[in-house]
């Protein structure tokens, strides 16, 4: 069955009469419409959106990469299923439909319907899935190769086995609805992705290097009678370059602000930050600028962290990503927040701090509560004591009406895994820029002692 011609779309009576109301009528306007309702282009994803009342008001959205193993499938389909409808009856609306978007490019010189035919079982799964929830998918759109294909209408004539190119970016009438309105679809996925992953240039031999120097000279400080001391100079060091980048010349262009932020950042100021930020009361500190004329520096520099998080090293990054994510979503870029949060838990899924921070972030959450209790954090015994994380788990914060507390969210069960990615092989390394701490040569010693020095640290946050 088909539903070309059914409307669907951002249309609700409330809606004020100087904001523009588009309706959706076909599978090429969805597609369309896709970029604009995430904020960025999807890839290799799974897209739920939540259709309300009788004209098919978009509403909640659950997004996730698609599972490499096909086996993995029925469960990754329920799981989003039960997210996404579980979702929206806490907010007080069960959805009465759900359109689905399957993204994936091809690969190894297979064509678009190749990727349209391999995902058709998983396209199944997430019918039967949000069906045997009651609520039935509307539509199934697979994107692929610049064009897309609808799993829905069996009917050749207008939905041809080649598929049907997509509209030109900026010419439908969201777009112009959209630019009106003030969205923006900032990038695609990877190059969100890209400003926050691990260096793979021949300058990442040298950070694993300066890691390894700094974890033998500060690790045990950190973890001794010293720490205290330790965490005051990590976050002085913080300030000096977050306004080092301040202070440098605006450059527009992403991929070159990122290269000049890079080179403003020493290999040994990287590691020392990197470790530092491991102890949960100097991250905490750090989280707390979040806003006013330190939050664009922040963000940056742990941004620039997340990248120096190399070889041995990639769980470090949980720590810099999740405070990338609080800030940019502080900032109100839930796209680059969520995308951030997100990278936190592959780097390591037992992260609390952002664990909740994704639930907020993923439940449309006001910011502001969790600002209040950062900013009065410093003068609160018991917040330090406890840790931002576990202080947000234990406070009730005020959502807007239909929306359910933070403190209700309930962490993964613990369970370890250390991903580690390889090490990159040539390639001109980033030049990095002077900085206060120095390193006494460097550490190249074997591997179980760089997993001692991420125990030490961790045990410490």
């Amino acid at each position: 069955m088909t539903n070309h011609s059914e409307a669907i779309g951002p249309t609700d009576p409330s809606t004020p009469i100087d904001q523009p109301v588009v309706t959706l009528r076909t599978p090429a306007e969805l597609a369309d419409a896709l970029p604009y309702l995430l904020g960025f282009k999807p890839e290799n994803s799974i897209v739920l959106i939540a259709l309300h009342g009788e004209r098919g008001r978009f509403g909640g959205r659950v997004r996730l990469g698609i599972p490499e193993r096909a086996e993995d499938w029925a469960s990754t389909a329920n799981q989003l299923a039960q997210c996404l409808v579980g979702g929206c009856e806490r907010r007080g609306s069960r959805p009465e439909g759900i359109v689905a978007f399957l993204c994936r490019e091809p690969t190894g010189g297979e064509s678009g319907k190749q990727v349209v035919d391999g995902l058709r079982s998983l396209a199944q799964l997430l019918r039967t899935a949000c069906g045997g929830l009651d609520v039935p998918v509307v539509e199934v759109v697979c994107i692929s190769g610049g064009r897309f294909w609808t799993y829905c209408c069996p009917d050749t004539r207008c939905c041809p086995p080649e598929g049907i190119p997509l509209l030109r970016p900026g010419t439908s009438v969201l777009a112009a609805a959209a630019t009106y309105m003030g969205v923006q679809v900032s990038s695609t996925q990877s190059e969100l992705r890209a400003r926050l992953t691990p260096w793979e240039t021949a300058a990442a031999v040298e950070q694993e290097r300066a890691l390894d120097t700094a974890g033998l000279a500060l690790i045990p400080k950190m973890l001794g009678e010293e720490g205290s001391d330790i965490a005051i100079g990590i976050l002085d060091l913080a300030r000096r370059v977050m306004a080092r980048l301040a202070a440098a010349d605006l450059v527009t262009d992403r991929l070159q602000a990122d290269n000049r932020d890079d080179e403003l950042l020493a290999h040994d100021e990287a590691a020392a930050l990197i470790l530092g930020l491991q102890v949960r009361t100097t991250r905490d500190r750090a989280a707390a600028w979040m806003e006013g004329d330190a939050a664009p520096a922040a963000l940056r520099l742990w941004r620039a962290l997340a990248r120096r998080c190399v070889g041995a090293y990639g769980e470090h990054a949980a720590a810099p990503l999740a405070l990338a994510g609080w800030v940019a979503w502080s900032l109100g870029d839930s796209v680059e927040g969520q995308e951030a949060l997100d990278m936190a838990l592959g780097a390591d899924p037992d992260y609390l701090f952002a664990q909740l921070l994704n639930r907020a972030c993923n439940d449309d959450l006001d910011p502001e509560p969790i600002r209040r209790l950062l900013r009065r954090d410093h003068g609160d015994q018991a917040s330090e004591l406890l840790g931002a994380d576990e202080w947000l788990e234990r406070q009730p914060l005020e959502c807007p009406e239909g929306q359910e507390p933070l403190e209700d969210a309930e962490p993964t069960p613990p369970r370890r895994r250390r991903r580690r990615l390889p090490h990159a092989a040539g390639g001109g390394g980033r030049t990095s820029g002077g900085g206060t701490w120095t390193s006494n040569g460097p550490g190249t010693g074997p591997r179980n002692r760089r997993r001692t020095i991420r125990r030490g640290a961790r045990n410490g946050r």
